[in-house]
């Protein structure tokens, strides 16, 4: 598979210039690449670029509010409550972000919810966001349902992911934790059926609720949650922390946000908290404790392997994906954003 190979800085232009080229304002536009590059170097690679298309389809196609005016309200001191306006989640996340940072310090812990918007695309990014800030945080959203609670039945819940971030420091990159309830994210169901490749055992069923290892049979059928019943507990544990506290669409009432008109409306909930009172070591102890654990063998998510956020390293996507992008980006006169 062909790949294109871009610094950081000419990939963040290319989302750009491609948001904006498919109809979306410039907030919208630079929340929305400033979240895909974040995705591209630390989350998993199929939730950057690969993902940036279906939002480029669906501003097109009108998912996804171009211009959308979110609006936050405090209904308790901690509390930032927002309404997503039918836009991108990223922009309402980001124009509450000081707030929520602020209220998190002033409160040791702050809540952020948020409802009407499209998927979330990386999770990872938010809980991201907070760590860098020296905070620890916790989110949950949901989506259209795609996958059932055993095998047999309805589709009730969506991947529904739960992602962690823990700060380790200025020496060091954070912890995050980001992961689905079912035993696989859909979007790597996607990128096995765009690849001609088989998928475990295990992730998906079929149209008639039979095992399958055809991707292409998973996308009209259902993904399994992880660890059976105990995965499908999760997935209800996040349903009510996103859609239920932020008064988000249910996953069963929420449209598909890859076809159609309308918008996906879910939820986002995070939690903002800091680790520990002015002038604790907990930073510390956590920073030592990941250390001791990678020294036993244990790959730490977001911290093994990976180094602080750098300019100087590339990003890469598949040719399908960057002609696919470049497309968008070509109908982009030109002039500020």
């Amino acid at each position: 598979m062909q790949e294109i190979e871009l610094s950081e800085s000419d990939a963040r232009d290319l989302a750009l210039r491609a948001c904006l080229g498919a109809g979306a304002n410039p907030a919208s536009a630079r929340s929305l690449a400033d979240a895909t590059v974040s995705a591209a170097r630390f989350g998993p690679s199929a939730v950057g670029f690969p993902h940036l298309v279906d939002y480029l389809n669906s501003f097109r196609e009108g998912r996804i509010n171009c211009a959308p005016a979110p609006v936050a309200t405090r209904p308790f001191p901690a509390h930032l409550a927002c309404d997503a306006d039918r836009g991108i989640a990223q922009l309402g996340f980001d124009l509450a972000f000081r707030d929520f940072v602020d209220a998190a310090r002033t409160f040791g812990i702050a809540l952020f919810t948020q409802k009407n918007s499209y998927t979330t695309g990386e999770l990872g990014y938010y809980v991201r966001q907070l760590a860098l800030e020296g905070l620890s945080g916790l989110a949950a959203t949901n989506a259209n349902a795609m996958v059932v609670a055993k095998a047999g039945g309805p589709a009730v819940y969506s991947t529904n992911p739960i992602a962690f971030g823990f700060p380790l420091g200025d020496t060091a990159p954070p912890l995050i934790v980001d992961q689905s309830s079912s035993a696989t994210a859909y979007v790597n169901i996607v990128a096995a059926a765009a690849e001609g490749r088989p998928i475990p055992e295990g992730w998906a069923v079929d149209a008639e609720g039979a095992d399958t290892q055809d991707p292409e049979k998973a996308l009209i059928g259902a993904l399994l949650p992880f660890g059976g019943r105990k995965g499908a507990n999760v997935a209800l544990v996040v349903e009510m922390l996103s859609a239920g506290l932020s008064g988000g669409s249910w996953s069963l009432d929420t449209p598909s946000f890859q076809s159609g008109d309308a918008s996906p409306g879910v939820g986002l909930t995070v939690i903002a908290m800091t680790p520990g009172p002015s002038g604790s070591d907990h930073v510390a102890r956590a920073h030592n404790q990941i250390r001791r654990l990678e020294k036993l063998g244990v790959h730490v998510p977001g911290v093994s392997g990976r180094q602080l956020p750098s300019m100087e390293q590339s990003l890469r996507m598949s040719r399908a994906v960057f002609d696919a992008i470049d497309r968008f980006a070509s109908n982009w006169p030109g002039g500020p954003a």
